[in-house]
């Protein structure tokens, strides 16, 4: 009984290694939609984070996004890369999970809330499709 406990120990690493092959990137992290469209797998966390300064009063507004497909994991987040100035330009960021199966839209427009004759300052427009 002994001797086969060092042959199931060595086969451990094996098990690990095969587990991490068939699992995907854990997350997948857009700026623009330049990489769009993207594919993803079920459980994936799909990062936006886009180019943002709502000192201007210009916000990015959620238009459109296939909840069915992704689930969000949260508000938006702004964080801007000078940590002493108040006001300025830095990132706003949005994260999802990818959920069931299927094809869906994410958009945003950047736009002022009280200008809604004007066109958008910035459009972000992307297709998923989630596997």
């Amino acid at each position: 009984m002994s001797s086969s406990l060092p042959r199931l120990l060595s086969l451990v690493p094996l098990l690990m290694l095969a587990g991490c092959a068939s699992n995907p990137t854990a997350s997948v992290t857009l700026s623009d939609d330049a990489k769009c469209p993207v594919q993803l797998k079920r459980g994936q966390t799909l990062i936006v984070s886009l180019p943002s300064n709502p000192t201007t009063g210009y916000r990015w507004n959620v238009q459109e996004v296939s909840e069915a497909q992704l689930k969000s994991l949260g508000p938006e987040v702004f964080s801007s890369p000078e940590k002493d100035v108040i006001g300025g330009e830095g990132v706003s960021t949005w994260r999802f999970q990818a959920a069931e199966p299927g094809q869906g839209r994410l958009y945003f427009t950047y736009l002022r809330p009280w200008e809604s004759d004007g066109e958008p300052a910035g459009l972000f427009d992307c297709r998923v499709e989630v596997e």
